[in-house]
């Protein structure tokens, strides 16, 4: 079934049950098979990528896909292999870098996951140009969506760019990743659940846009996941196919509600903050930021959802405040992307008159959309996936300033400025930092 949602969505026939539109996505083609690497320009035959082509990897992604792809192109192709440094950083200036060595390329081809798709993607679309991508390992779900995961000028930032022509995703070579990436990309479709609860609060209480259709897209397949998630790291084929139709329609889902907000919350800020500030931290990917963050923001929000009713009060944020905790430019940066949700007395009254009329009711639509915590929990760790800081090395002060500060770095209201209004936020962040390790 879930296959056939697929095909539907790529050739526009699958309707959206709540608006009655029939739903197009700018991909036009998503391959996940076996043996994708040597067919590699048969399969971008019909995209109209052009007769050059710029084939970008790092040195990982060579061996696993990168030498096959740049050959089997080049018996058709003008090819242009970029290799990037190990583990590039998905931030502008290697964009820029990109771009300027792919300049004389007509198309542009990423081989690899999450940095190496993010900065092929926003460079083909700063460009003008097309591109294609042949994934190496299911790390994470923006495969198939129109925006990048961009640090520009100290800031992690969504960014629109270009969607993909053209996705291949070839199980032997996704089976074969280690299996901290596979977790890895278990960890950043599991948030749906946190994502989903945020951005249907925001909706609720705030009147911002929500969109069913993205949660709808990947019901099958996390249910499927969820029941069994211990295969994926066994190599079981047939996970490793459900996990990587999730990921791509996790995409899809971002790219019909025109931008992030179904897959990236307050998890992701935190995950975002954590990225932003933390250079000294040991190398993780990542969806372990993810699975970390959003094992907390869960039990953030069965905090909130489990209180019977609720009052708020205005923000105390100010750009001072701002540039005292992040830096003049940095500060400045960061007050610019808060300030459309900030929270001043007559719209805290305002939402306060909500809350006591129709709390109840919203506490019970996010309750249905939600999971518990220790359910996200056991199902990360059936995958060796981290769930607390220390897992991935993150000290506990560090992780304590990001759960504080995470809210301030974009304008997406979710439970972290919800427990902040409220005067939850602390209190909760106290009770994190003082939980066992053992009981984390």
């Amino acid at each position: 079934m879930s296959q056939l949602l697929l095909h539907r969505l790529l050739e526009g026939t699958l309707t959206d049950s709540e608006t009655g539109e029939r739903l197009s996505v700018p991909v036009r083609k998503v391959t996940i098979g076996t043996g994708l690497g040597p067919v590699a320009a048969q399969l971008v035959a019909s995209l109209g990528l052009g007769r050059r082509l710029a084939v970008v990897m790092d040195p990982d992604t060579r061996r696993a896909m990168g030498e096959a792809v740049a050959g089997a192109l080049s018996a058709g192709h003008l090819v242009e292999s970029i290799v990037l440094d190990a583990h590039p950083h998905p931030d502008m200036e290697v964009v820029e870098e990109v771009r300027a060595m792919s300049r004389e390329a007509d198309g542009l081809i990423a081989v690899g996951s999450g940095s190496i798709n993010d900065i092929v993607k926003h460079a083909a679309h700063l460009s003008g140009k097309p591109y294609a991508v042949f994934g190496t390992a299911l790390s994470m779900n923006g495969y198939t969506s129109s925006s990048a995961a961009i640090t520009e000028k100290g800031l992690k930032k969504s960014l629109a760019s270009t969607a993909p022509q053209g996705v291949f995703l070839d199980l032997d070579v996704l089976a074969a990743a280690p299996k901290r990436l596979i977790a890895a990309g278990f960890g950043d479709s599991i948030c749906r659940c946190t994502a989903q609860t945020d951005w249907l609060m925001s909706h609720l209480i705030r009147d911002t846009r929500y969109r069913e259709i993205p949660f709808a897209l990947q019901r099958e397949e996390e249910a499927a996941l969820m029941a069994h998630p211990g295969r994926l790291i066994a190599g079981d084929r047939e996970a490793v196919a459900l996990l990587a139709r999730m990921l791509v329609l996790s995409g899809f889902g971002m790219t019909l509600a025109g931008g992030s907000y179904p897959a990236s919350q307050s998890e992701h800020l935190v995950a975002h903050y954590i990225d932003m500030r933390g250079q000294n931290l040991p190398r993780a990917y990542h969806g372990e930021h993810i699975a970390v963050t959003t094992v907390t923001v869960a039990r953030l929000q069965e905090r909130m959802l489990g209180r019977t009713s609720l009052a708020i009060r205005a923000s105390a944020d100010t750009p001072a405040l701002f540039a005292r905790e992040f830096g003049a430019q940095l500060g400045a940066e960061c007050w610019s992307a808060f300030e459309p949700k900030l929270l001043d007395e007559e719209g805290a009254a305002a939402l306060n008159r909500r809350l006591a009329a129709d709390w109840p009711d919203i506490r019970r639509r996010l309750l249905a959309v939600s999971r518990p915590s220790t359910e996200v929990k056991a199902a990360l760790q059936s995958v060796d996936a981290p769930v607390k800081p220390a897992d991935v090395g993150i000290p506990d002060p560090f992780y304590s300033e990001a759960l504080r500060n995470a809210r301030r770095i974009r304008d997406r209201f979710g439970v972290l400025d919800l427990a902040e209004a409220a005067g939850e936020l602390d209190d909760f962040v106290a009770a994190e930092m003082a939980r066992p390790a053992a009981h984390a």
